[in-house]
C-alpha cells in the first residue's frame, strides 16, 4: 500500500526582525496547510538570519569596534530556546530543565511559538535558526511536531569559513535521527546543515540510522548544490528536501548594509584610497570610472566633439595605459542601468536554489532560482525508499560494516526505535 505524504520546501527570507520572521513562518505554514502539505522545511538560519556579506570587522589578529557592534545586533536577533551550552538532550526536549523564577518556560518564547504554529496549522515544521545560548551562537535546526512539540534539535558541527567567527561548534550527538508517524507513514528524519552535506562520515552517520527523509537547510546558492543533493538522495535512498533563502542586496539588515557602505568609502590603514581618474595634459578628466559587481574597475573614455586633436590623442593614450574596454553607446547605457540597479539593491546576494530530490537522485521539484517567497511541494511515496534498497543500502549490507567501522562521539548509530 502506498505510503504517501506531501512535503514542501519554503524558499523564504529572513525579515527585519525575528518577530516578523516568526509571523512570516506562521503565514507560510498556513499556506502550506491550505495546500495539503504535511511537512515543510525552512532555510538555514531562517530565524536569526544568515549575515551574508558581513565581515564583523575582523581580520587575522585584529577586530574592529564596529565589528563588535555588528555582532551585538546579530546576537540580539538570535533566538533563545532554553537549552544549555553543552546541550541538555532529552531533558531539554522533555522540558525537565529548571525554570527561571516566576516564568512558565525557559528562553525567550520562540520554542513555544514554533510549537503553537505547528499545533494550529497541523504541519510538521523543520526550520533553521540561530540559537543564542549563554554567550555563544549556534547554527541549528529544530523538528516541530504538531502533536508532541519539538522532537529534536541539532547544532551544526562544523561552521564553514567565516561562519566560525560567529558560530560555535555543535556536538555530533545531536545528529541523532528523529522518528515520527504521519498519516500512518513511519518517518526517520535527519538533517545535515549546508556544507555538512559535504562531510562523508557525517552523511554515513545518518545513513546508518536508516533515514528516509533528509533535510538540508542551506545558504549555498551555487548551481553545484543540486548535484550534491542528488548524490545524497541516491546514496541514502531517501527523499531530500533542501531550502535556501532568496535575498536581494536591499533586504540585508541595515547594520550590515550601512557597514558595507562605510567600508567601501573608507581609506586604507583602516581606509582604502579611492582610485584617481586619469587626466590629460591639460589636467582635465578624460574618463569616467565604473565598477563591476566583482569590484573590477572599467575606465570609460569621454570623447567630446569639440576636442582638439591633442585632446583626442590624450584620450587614446589613456585608453592604452589603462587597458580600457571600448564600448558602444547602447552598451554604455546598459552598463549604467546595471550600476543603477546595483545602487538600488535589486541584485541578488543569494539566488535560492531550493529543491526536492527522490531516493534515486531524481529532481522532483526545483531548483528554484531568483524567486522570492515561494513554496515548492511534491507528493511522494515513502515506499520508494525501500524500492531503492534492492541494489543499494549505504547503512546496511552495502556498507560492509564487518570490514569498515564508523564511531561517532556520543551518537548511537543504530536506527532509533519507533
Amino acid at each position: 500500500m502506498p505510503q504517501k505524504l506531501k512535503i514542501a520546501s519554503a524558499q523564504a527570507r529572513t525579515l527585519s526582525t525575528t518577530n516578523e520572521t516568526l509571523h512570516a513562518l506562521e503565514e507560510t505554514s498556513k499556506r502550506a496547510a491550505s495546500q495539503g502539505v504535511d511537512i515543510v522545511l525552512f532555510p538555514e538560519a531562517y530565524l536569526g538570519g544568515y549575515p551574508r556579506t558581513c565581515h564583523f570587522g575582523a581580520a587575522v589578529g585584529a577586530r574592529a569596534p564596529e565589528g563588535r557592534e555588528q555582532f551585538l545586533h546579530y546576537f540580539h536577533d538570535a533566538v533563545d530556546i532554553g537549552d544549555t551550552p553543552a546541550g541538555a538532550g532529552n531533558d531539554w526536549l522533555d522540558k525537565k530543565l529548571e525554570l527561571p523564577r516566576g516564568k512558565k518556560y525557559r528562553g525567550d518564547g520562540t520554542r513555544e511559538e514554533l510549537e503553537r504554529v505547528a499545533r494550529e496549522t497541523g504541519v510538521f515544521i523543520v526550520t533553521g535558526l540561530v540559537e543564542r545560548c549563554a554567550g555563544t551562537l549556534y547554527c541549528a535546526a529544530v523538528f516541530v511536531c504538531p502533536k508532541l512539540g519539538i522532537l529534536g534539535k541539532r547544532r551544526k558541527v562544523m561552521p564553514t569559513g567565516s561562519e566560525r567567527l560567529i558560530w560555535g561548534q555543535g556536538t555530533a550527538s545531536t545528529l541523532r535521527a528523529v522518528t515520527t508517524e504521519i498519516k500512518g507513514v513511519k518517518l526517520t528524519m535527519g538533517s545535515a546543515i549546508c556544507w555538512e552535506n559535504y562531510m562523508p562520515m557525517l552523511r554515513q552517520s545518518l545513513y546508518m540510522q536508516n533515514v528516509n527523509l533528509w533535510f538540508a537547510p542551506t545558504a549555498d546558492a551555487r548551481d553545484t548544490w543540486e548535484s550534491l543533493m542528488r548524490t545524497v538522495g541516491c546514496e541514502g535512498r531517501c527523499f531530500v528536501v533542501s531550502a535556501n533563502q532568496c535575498v536581494r542586496k536591499r533586504h540585508l539588515p541595515e547594520w550590515i548594509s550601512m557597514a558595507n557602505k562605510k567600508s567601501g568609502e573608507s581609506k586604507a590603514n583602516g581606509h582604502a584610497e579611492e582610485p584617481k581618474p586619469p587626466v590629460g595634459a591639460s589636467g582635465r578628466r578624460k574618463s569616467t570610472i565604473c565598477k563591476t559587481d566583482e569590484g573590477n574597475e572599467i575606465y570609460l573614455p569621454i570623447i567630446e566633439g569639440s576636442e582638439t586633436r591633442s585632446n583626442v590623442d590624450d584620450t587614446s593614450a589613456i585608453e592604452s595605459s589603462t587597458q580600457s574596454v571600448k564600448v558602444d553607446a547602447p552598451n554604455i547605457n546598459q552598463f549604467a542601468q546595471a550600476q543603477t540597479s546595483s545602487a538600488d539593491g535589486d541584485e541578488f546576494v543569494s539566488r535560492g536554489g531550493s529543491c526536492i530530490i527522490s531516493p534515486l537522485g531524481e529532481v522532483l521539484a526545483g531548483p528554484l532560482w531568483e524567486s522570492e517567497d515561494e513554496l515548492i511541494t511534491v507528493e511522494v511515496d515513502f515506499e520508494d525508499c525501500e524500492r531503492g534498497r534492492l541494489d543499494f543500502d549505504a547503512g546496511g549490507s552495502y556498507s560492509r560494516s564487518d570490514q569498515f567501522k564508523l564511531q561517532v562521539e556520543g551518537l548511537d548509530l543504530a536506527p532509533p526505535p519507533f
